[in-house]
């Protein structure tokens, strides 16, 4: 057994966490040894459940550390270590790096200058402009942008980047090989062509609430600031703005309207001494000490996008506010039919003429 594979291994157990693994290696024991009695005794008394061990002790053997390794290899996901000299440097001067990464895509831009840009998953129109604006001059910057795949801000983060042809990584709160949400399929599988989608959650873990706060550590930690868009005063990226400061890392916020309920958290921010920005300028002059290896460009012109009858139709009834899709139908139900509205605005989302919302909203780019 190789200490390495031995790691991945143990990740792949059931009930086998961040701080089971650290007791077990503060024991002086090695993934690439047999369990003692001694280490199952000192488990079973550290606050480990008996069910973890069971699953520990039923698994744990040369045979299973090879089966797992093999169908990584075999399902093409990559792993880096905590131990491997390719781990992110900066992840790995955070409060409990993950042990192991899981990815699909390009592993070398976990190593380059990026910025995390989040938000709240139910965003204005403000908040969507804003968010392509930045992230194509991220883009423009040479930077690359970190986000959490989510509805609202982060899958426009991502989507504008990789229209941009820039550098982008979605860190998951599920396993790598679980798409959450659902419907971000496409999104995911553009992710994994042209960008990376990572995890420390063993394959196949499914959604779960307290499993995003422990991912918002890894977005923040992979960068050298985090942005906050929009986000209400009790949001999940005001989570990521804490952990970047703890992380002793920037935190930047996008001012907003005052009163608007989107706003709130970003505005208190601000008030706390996150850094106001309004450009990618504000954000670069931070660091100094980084070379600037590509010229800012602001992006000029709009990108033409052809469109049949039926499409011109739907996206008449498709404005810069946010439209619930009963209204759209009710609009359109003399011309078109129901199956027909539904596959028009699908082909928009994918032409990137328009953006589902949570509630199925949709709103015009």
């Amino acid at each position: 057994m190789e200490r390495r594979e031995g790691l991945i291994a143990l990740r792949q157990i059931k009930g086998i966490g961040w701080h089971t693994i650290d007791k077990m290696l503060k024991m002086d024991w090695s993934p690439d040894q047999e369990l003692t009695t001694e280490l199952l005794d000192f488990l079973s008394t550290s606050k480990i459940s008996k069910k973890s061990i069971e699953f520990l002790r039923g698994n744990w053997s040369p045979t299973f550390i090879r089966q797992v390794n093999e169908e990584l290899k075999q399902r093409k996901i990559i792993t880096q270590t905590l131990w491997d000299e390719d781990y992110p440097d900066l992840l790995r001067e955070i409060a409990q790096p993950p042990w192991v990464l899981y990815m699909k895509g390009d592993p070398a831009l976990l190593t380059d200058y990026l910025l995390a840009v989040v938000g709240t998953r139910r965003p204005t129109a403000y908040g969507i402009k804003t968010t392509r604006f930045l992230c194509e001059e991220i883009v423009a910057s040479g930077w690359g942008v970190v986000s959490g795949m989510a509805y609202g801000i982060d899958v426009e983060a991502h989507r504008t980047v990789l229209k941009a042809a820039g550098k982008t990584i979605a860190v998951l709160g599920t396993g790598v090989d679980v798409i959450y949400p659902k419907n971000h399929r496409f999104i995911y599988e553009e992710l994994i062509q042209h960008g990376t989608v990572i995890s420390e959650m063993p394959l196949g873990t499914q959604p779960h609430p307290g499993l995003f706060p422990q991912r918002n550590r890894i977005i923040s930690g992979l960068c050298m600031g985090t942005v906050i868009v929009e986000a209400a005063e009790r949001s999940g990226s005001l989570i990521t703005a804490n952990y970047s400061m703890e992380q002793g890392r920037e935190v930047f916020a996008i001012p907003g309207q005052v009163g608007n309920e989107q706003s709130q958290g970003t505005l208190r921010l601000i008030q706390q001494g996150a850094k106001c920005v309004t450009n990618i300028e504000d954000i670069l002059e931070e660091y100094p000490y980084i070379p600037r290896q590509y010229q800012v460009k602001h992006k000029g012109g709009a990108e033409i996008s052809v469109w049949n009858e039926k499409e011109q139709k739907v996206l008449q009834c498709v404005t810069t506010e946010p439209q619930q899709i009963t209204i759209i139908i009710e609009r359109l139900k003399e011309e078109m039919l129901i199956g027909e509205i539904h596959q028009t605005l699908l082909s928009l989302q994918l032409k990137g003429d328009i953006i589902q919302l949570p509630g199925s909203y949709y709103v015009r780019k």
